[in-house]
């Protein structure tokens, strides 16, 4: 069983640099798990993510983290829910020099906040925080992303 969840999890991993737009930005998917629960990816400074300085490049760190949240949230609330991203701000704690790495969480208790909000408001908006870390702990910058929620309206078909 532990090797299928493993061969699994390497499948939804590798599945997301399909679109070339993540493959670009230098993120690596580590852990996906499988109710999307969890997802944790690494930063590594290569020649394709350094800057000018050597340190990894700041729209490296923003597009590696930008569409998590997102992603965790339309399959942890499936099909009958609508979720875009709505605004991100990143502030830069100190530069990035070796591998950044990220852990997402999004618990059962948020989906049921969510949940329990959408059944007396049309949309609501919900704000994550994400650090980009390295080895030793150290928050390299921290990304706070702003995602819009609302339930999707069946539309009347015509007869």
């Amino acid at each position: 069983m532990r090797v299928r969840a493993a061969i699994s999890n390497k499948l939804r991993c590798w599945s997301f640099y399909v679109f070339g737009c993540y493959r670009g930005t230098g993120g690596r998917l580590k852990y996906i798990a499988e109710d999307w629960s969890e997802v944790r990816l690494e930063l590594r400074l290569s020649w394709r993510t350094r800057n000018y300085v050597g340190t990894i490049f700041g729209g490296s760190m923003y597009s590696a983290v930008d569409p998590i949240y997102m992603l965790m949230l339309i399959h942890r609330l499936g099909p009958e829910y609508i979720v875009w991203d709505k605004a991100a701000t990143i502030q830069f704690k100190k530069p990035g020099r070796t591998t950044l790495r990220a852990r997402f969480l999004v618990t059962d208790d948020e989906l049921a906040a969510i949940r329990a909000s959408l059944s007396s408001q049309l949309s609501v908006d919900r704000t994550y925080t994400v650090a980009l870390m390295d080895g030793s702990g150290t928050v390299c910058a921290t990304v706070e992303k702003i995602i819009y929620i609302r339930r999707r309206v069946q539309q009347a078909r015509e007869s």
